[in-house]
């Protein structure tokens, strides 16, 4: 990676100064700050800039340190799947999805992920290294300028385990918070973590009103342990015991993911099972027939399974959807473009 500095890593204040230290007129620090946060990260492009600054800039700088290397969208919803490359040849995934409130975007906060989930496409390729802030503000500010609008919602839930990387991860939150930013409300942010229980309650204590996602995916400790080797480390019920209290302090419901695997975790028993572990908390459950991915044996089931699943949560008065299945058309699978990317050019041998 080259020695240039990332205008996204840094505040306002720190920009500033940076720009002082250069001998930059003052309100040049404002004027590419705005730039920034409008989604123009080409210092070329700034055209209210003398050339000369704009050329210094290049040399010195960068703007997320990102390029959209490929890009995907679905012919049946329009959601769109990107592909970026970043400064040190590494590349992620990001996706877009547009509801009826609006643009919502998901982001990846590490290049690949250490938590082996054997679900993930991601997963037989290991962890890498952990984004900057400013590769994860360049993939959001990447896909603003692409659409020419704004994205109101924004979910951690990419490639890789958000509270692996749980400093970066805050900072970002915050930052597109600012309302000299993107001024994103908390309140459209999620975050998800396949169950780092320690970091849920620091979470829990960061009196940040983000939404948190926990990737179940199973009714007990033994189904789970099967697909996710978190599990090893933070038993079932230290988990749950977890998210209560992380509801208890923050007054807010948990979303729990549970990605149904025809014959793995969609029997109707394990319904009843999770119902009786989640009864009475304060929740949602999010079911996501399973996406294929090349490499393992899963599969969705048959629609009536989902449907049975769902309604015995429903008769046990837990809250449940079924997620909408996007993007069905361009590799919907989160992490199988990359891979897929990887193995066509000979960087990996899964």
């Amino acid at each position: 990676m080259d020695e240039k500095q990332d205008l996204l890593d840094m505040t306002y204040e720190e920009l500033s100064e940076a720009f002082s230290r250069m001998g930059f007129q003052s309100f040049r620090a404002k004027q590419v700050y705005n730039w920034l946060y409008s989604g123009q990260l080409n210092f070329d492009e700034m055209t209210n800039l003398p050339k000369e600054m704009r050329s210094t800039l290049s040399e010195k700088f960068v703007a997320g340190g990102l390029k959209i290397a490929n890009k995907l969208v679905s012919k049946i919803d329009g959601t769109r799947k990107y592909l970026f490359e970043l400064r040190d040849g590494n590349i992620i995934e990001s996706v877009l999805m547009k509801y009826r409130y609006g643009y919502s975007a998901c982001l990846s906060t590490q290049v690949g992920c250490r938590m082996g989930c054997t679900f993930c496409a991601s997963a037989p390729l290991g962890l890498v290294r952990n984004l900057t802030v400013g590769e994860m503000l360049g993939q959001l500010l990447s896909i603003a300028h692409d659409i020419g609008d704004r994205i109101s919602h924004v979910v951690l839930m990419g490639i890789g385990e958000p509270f692996d990387n749980y400093d970066n991860v805050m900072t970002f939150l915050r930052r597109i918070n600012r309302e000299d930013t993107l001024n994103i409300s908390f309140r459209k942010m999620t975050i998800s973590t396949c169950g780092i229980v320690p970091r849920i309650l620091d979470f829990a204590h960061e009196g940040i009103p983000v939404n948190l996602s926990v990737s179940l995916h199973a009714p007990n400790d033994e189904v789970r342990r099967q697909t996710m080797p978190v599990a090893r480390r933070w038993p079932y019920d230290e988990l749950l015991a977890a998210c209560r209290k992380y509801a208890e302090i923050t007054s807010r419901r948990v979303t729990y993911e549970y990605s149904l695997i025809n014959g793995v975790n969609d029997l109707p028993e394990y319904a009843e099972m999770l119902a009786s572990k989640l009864k009475g908390t304060l929740c949602h459950v999010n079911l996501i027939p399973v996406n294929k991915v090349e490499g393992t044996n899963y599969d969705k089931g048959s629609r009536q399974r989902i449907e049975t699943f769902k309604q015995i949560l429903e008769k046990a008065r837990i809250a449940v959807t079924v997620r909408r299945e996007l993007g069905s058309d361009i590799m919907a699978a989160c992490g199988q473009l990359r891979r897929n990317t990887l193995i066509e050019t000979g960087r990996c041998s899964v």
